[in-house]
C-alpha cells in the first residue's frame, strides 16, 4: 500500500495528503505507527490482514517523485501482479469525500501517479482515489491541492480518510472487485 502525500508538518492536513492519512488510519486500527525507513524513502509499517502481511508506505520523497520510494520498497516487498500494489491517492475528479476504487487507467495529470507508473513500467495497479474536488478558479490546482481545505470540507474529507482505509481492509481480505462492488455503488 502507497499513500501519497508530501512530508512535513506544512503538508499533513493538505488536500494532496489524503493517500498518506488513509495508511496512516490503517496502521493506527492495528495498533502500529510508520517509522522511518531510509532505504524505501518511506513511513513504514507492516500489518497481518487476514492471511497477509501487508506493507503499509508514506513515501517521503514529496507526491511528484513517490515512484523513487517505490522502488526501494519493490527489492524489500517484491510484487507478485499488479493487483498487489495499491496507490492511494487525492482525486480532483469526484466530489470531496467520495472514495472510488479502480483496476489500472491514466493518470489524469496526478504527478504521483505520473511517478510510479514511470518507475513501475505499467498502470495496472489498483487505486483507490479519494475525492477533493476541484478549485473554483480555474489555473489554481497547485495552490488548491497543497492547501488546508475549510472546516465543512475537512469533515467530508475525514469521512473519504476512513472509507479509504476500509477500502485497504476490504481489498486485502476479500479481493479488489469485493472493494469495487462495495464502494463503487453511486
Amino acid at each position: 500500500m502507497l499513500g501519497l502525500g508530501n512530508p512535513g508538518r506544512a503538508y499533513e492536513r493538505t488536500r494532496h495528503n489524503l493517500g498518506a492519512m488513509a495508511v496512516a488510519e490503517v496502521a493506527s486500527r492495528h495498533g502500529v505507527s510508520l517509522v522511518p525507513n531510509p532505504r524505501s524513502k518511506a513511513l513504514l509499517a507492516e500489518i497481518k490482514l487476514g492471511s497477509e502481511v501487508v506493507a503499509l508506505a508514506f513515501p517521503q520523497t514529496y507526491v511528484n517523485n513517490s515512484g523513487q520510494s517505490l522502488r526501494g520498497l519493490i527489492k524489500k516487498y517484491p510484487i507478485a501482479s499488479p493487483e498487489s500494489l495499491i496507490v492511494i491517492h487525492d482525486e480532483l475528479d469526484l466530489p470531496p469525500g467520495v472514495v472510488r476504487v479502480k483496476k489500472g487507467g491514466g493518470v489524469a495529470g496526478h504527478n504521483g501517479l505520473k511517478s510510479i507508473v514511470a518507475f513501475y513500467g505499467s498502470s495496472d495497479f489498483v487505486r483507490i482515489r479519494i475525492g477533493i474536488g476541484r478549485p473554483i478558479a480555474s489555473g489554481a490546482v497547485v495552490n488548491y491541492v497543497l492547501a488546508v481545505p475549510p472546516l465543512k470540507e475537512r469533515e467530508a474529507l475525514q469521512v473519504g480518510v476512513s472509507k479509504a482505509a476500509d477500502a485497504i481492509e476490504e481489498i486485502v481480505v476479500n479481493g479488489v472487485d469485493a472493494a469495487m462492488n462495495r464502494l463503487n455503488v453511486r
